[in-house]
């Protein structure tokens, strides 16, 4: 089963908040941006995946991950995350309604395409189904088999709000390079331990705060 992937991007200028312990107001829209081309780069590499949507309105952004094969789809609803991803996933549908999509975090700079392929495989053994965060709080991952809607439910406490959706909650080892988003400092140092693509390297590397 091929995949196509939606990611959402929100205008670099007020990605990664939460980072402010970390990286200054000037350095964060270049690390979220980082971190989404070490995103998309790792998923358009993962052999499950046939093509990668990037749902944003930030045009840097836009032009960088075009350049690296993702297709760029103008966030519409402009109403946050999930209408965004919603959006996304209608688009691919509407061109190959019989695809299987799945949601993505734009902030997995450590995301291994092989552990990414262990994942949806899983996945696709079920109408709809997730992957939480290292936190087990929110999700990283969320999957729509053909025939059935997404129906994204990020933001607070989205590990339950998916599963009361009725999507299965996925029970994988060895993949925590999905699971490993990055909203804080800390995040931050425990993806760089796991290992980051090189564009989120060479943008932390610039954080003296985190003693690289």
């Amino acid at each position: 089963m091929q995949w196509t992937l939606v990611i959402p991007l929100k205008p670099l200028n007020r990605a990664k908040s939460r980072l402010s312990d970390t990286a200054g107001d000037g350095v964060r829209p270049g690390l979220a941006l980082a971190f989404a081309m070490d995103t998309v780069a790792a998923a358009l590499a993962c052999p499950a995946v046939a093509d990668v949507a990037v749902v944003t309105d930030d045009a840097e952004a836009g032009r960088e991950l075009a350049a690296l094969g993702a297709r760029i789809v103008a966030d519409e609803p402009r109403a946050g995350l999930n209408a965004a991803l919603a959006h996304g996933a209608a688009v691919v549908r509407a061109s190959r309604p019989r695809t299987p999509v799945a949601a993505l975090n734009a902030d997995l700079p450590a995301l291994r395409p092989m552990e990414l392929a262990r994942v949806l495989e899983a996945a696709g053994q079920f109408p709809r189904a997730f992957l939480a965060d290292s936190a087990a709080v929110g999700t990283t991952l969320l999957t729509a088999s053909p025939g059935h809607p997404l129906l994204p439910a990020f933001g607070t406490d989205s590990r339950g709000r998916h599963r009361a959706s009725g999507a299965v909650e996925l029970s994988l080892d060895a993949v925590e390079s999905v699971r490993r988003d990055v909203d804080t400092g800390d995040d931050l140092r425990a993806a760089l331990a796991l290992g980051v693509g090189p564009r989120t390297a060479a943008a932390a590397a610039r954080l003296p705060v985190l003693g690289q």
